[in-house]
């Protein structure tokens, strides 16, 4: 009899199992949930994980959480599922608090369980826990398990252990390309590119991901000539970029780059994916070609905040101000998608820079009052720039008085180069003052205020600043700019007389001098011997 009853109970599970699989809706969770409830299997950890799943991939953690305490005697599948729901939800401590209580129950987590709960210690940047999670992993015979072990690594990497991370990793009789790429990825992530680039030379079988990893990492350092060097690399080797990889090299390509990664990416379908769009719309906005990125714009499938936002800015940054504040309004009338921090930061630029003072202030306000968004310093800053460009100086001088958080140096140097158009050398004097602090190095600004003192004839301030500057030792940082020709690099430093066509070039900015014609305020600030060296130097 109880046979039966148990063959009858285990059934109703399976049938129940089935439609859990077959669930599309949270509605229908709902409903399928009340079927348990009244078929007195609410205990079933076998369902209740399917439910915790569910909910998981829903967002919806509180409702996971529910049904996991309805379950008087969890197995470790119900643990391991509602720690990963945790894990992903950001709720690292509940993860832990878990893991806690699977060891406080004698029990002993599982090949699962521990890489979760590594995220949750990495989560937590809690080294010493993690420490501590690791010796359990190996008391748990679980040292040679490669899941383990690439979250050990990663674990290690999040919280800046690369000497524990390498230890894992020198340990693992099989190395597979996750391993490799953890490590590679952490070393650049904390800048140390020699050894990143080193460890991708000495990997046996590199992948797509392992390429796109370092070519990615490149970027993001603004080592962008060897970026697309990489890229090359990679393709010359027999890989195939995907819509991954080609996002990474976006953000180093040039306009004839970056139009060959837009040809290919519509060859291959990727335009149907927003990253992608979103990706080509910054790139055509950096090298100026706006219309082509509006029509990248226009024609991305689903435009998320990412795509508004760059759109925005592209747009504010290209001097187009005006059509930033129209797209912004479309944006807010579609009512799709809900403005960022981001957003605004382009918003208030666009008003900026098209000297829109009222309506600048106006979607400044709206930022906390409608949006519920916190400004940044960036955007006091670009509303200091509103108001100084404007010539509002005295305003300016005012908002910056009342900011909530301590201005930074770009606000200064905002109002510094604000007085400079306008004339005002108190409040230059002033926001000089508060750069030297700040910038105590950044020749640019002390050069700026003695010009300024030199346009007033206050000769005696032109000498003490520069006084100030040779006692100082200041030197301007050479500017560096590269352009790219054919498959090559061509890299250019300011005052740099090692370049092979130096001779070359200096013929060529001679005529452009000449053609350009009045060079008179450059002249009076150096002797006439040093006029090349000076040309170089802007």
């Amino acid at each position: 009899m109880r046979g039966n009853s148990t063959w009858l109970v285990r059934e109703i599970e399976d049938q129940i199992f089935l439609q859990l699989r077959k669930c599309t809706s949270l509605q229908e969770l709902k409903k399928i949930h009340a079927q348990i409830l009244v078929s007195f299997l609410s205990q079933s950890s076998f369902l209740s994980t399917q439910i915790i799943n569910i909910c998981n991939v829903n967002g919806r953690i509180d409702c996971a959480r529910q049904v996991f305490n309805q379950v008087l005697d969890p197995n470790i599948f119900l643990y391991n599922a509602m720690i990963k729901a945790c894990t992903q939800s950001l709720r690292f401590i509940e993860a832990i608090d878990l893991y806690k209580r699977i060891l406080s129950r004698s029990k002993s987590g599982d090949r699962f369980t521990y890489p979760f709960v590594l995220k949750a210690c990495a989560g937590l940047v809690h080294h010493q826990l993690g420490k501590q999670i690791h010796l359990r992993t190996i008391t748990s015979g679980l040292s040679s398990n490669p899941f383990v072990n690439n979250s050990l690594i990663e674990m290690y990497a999040k919280v800046d252990d690369l000497i524990n991370a390498q230890k894992v990793f020198d340990e693992l009789s099989l190395k597979d390309p996750v391993a490799w790429n953890i490590l590679i990825s952490s070393h650049a992530r904390l800048g140390q590119m020699k050894k990143a680039i080193d460890i991708f030379n000495s990997m046996p079988n590199r992948t797509l991901v392992s390429w796109t990893i370092i070519i990615s990492s490149h970027s993001m350092a603004g080592r962008y000539s060897e970026a697309i060097a990489i890229f090359r690399c990679m393709q010359m080797e027999g890989f195939e970029p995907d819509e991954v990889s080609i996002v990474s090299v976006l953000a180093a390509c040039d306009i004839e780059l970056g139009k060959w990664i837009q040809l290919y990416s519509e060859k291959h379908g990727f335009l149907q994916k927003t990253f992608v769009c979103n990706a080509l719309i910054e790139m055509h906005c950096r090298c100026g070609s706006i219309e082509q990125a509006l029509q990248i714009f226009k024609k991305t499938p689903e435009k998320d905040v990412i795509s508004w936002s760059t759109m925005i800015l592209g747009l504010s940054m290209n001097g187009r101000g005006e059509e930033a504040v129209k797209l912004f309004v479309q944006m807010e009338d579609e009512r799709r998608v809900r403005p960022n921090g981001v957003t605004f930061l382009g918003l208030l630029t666009g008003c900026a820079h098209t000297g829109l003072v009222q309506q600048g202030l106006q979607y400044f306000s709206s930022m906390k009052e409608i949006y519920g968004i916190e400004p940044g310093v960036e955007h006091y800053g670009c509303i200091v720039d509103l108001l100084s460009r404007s010539g509002f100086i005295s305003s300016a001088v005012e908002f910056v008085d009342n900011m909530p958080i301590s201005p930074d140096a770009p606000i200064w140097g905002s109002l510094l180069s604000a007085c400079a158009s306008h004339g005002n050398v108190e409040v230059a004097a002033m926001a000089m003052e508060e750069l030297a602090k700040l910038e105590p190095d950044d020749l640019g600004n002390y050069v700026l205020l003695s010009n300024m003192y030199a346009g007033e004839k206050m000769w005696e301030d032109v000498g003490n600043m520069r006084r100030l500057m040779r006692n100082r030792f200041l030197k301007k940082k050479p500017g560096c700019s590269s352009i790219q020709v054919g498959d090559g690099v061509q890299v250019f430093m300011s005052g740099d007389g090692r370049h092979l066509r130096n001779v070359d070039m200096a013929d060529m900015l001679a005529m452009v001098a000449r053609k350009i014609g009045d060079f008179s305020s450059i002249e009076s600030e150096v002797e006439d011997n040093d006029y090349f060296e000076a040309f170089l130097f802007l």
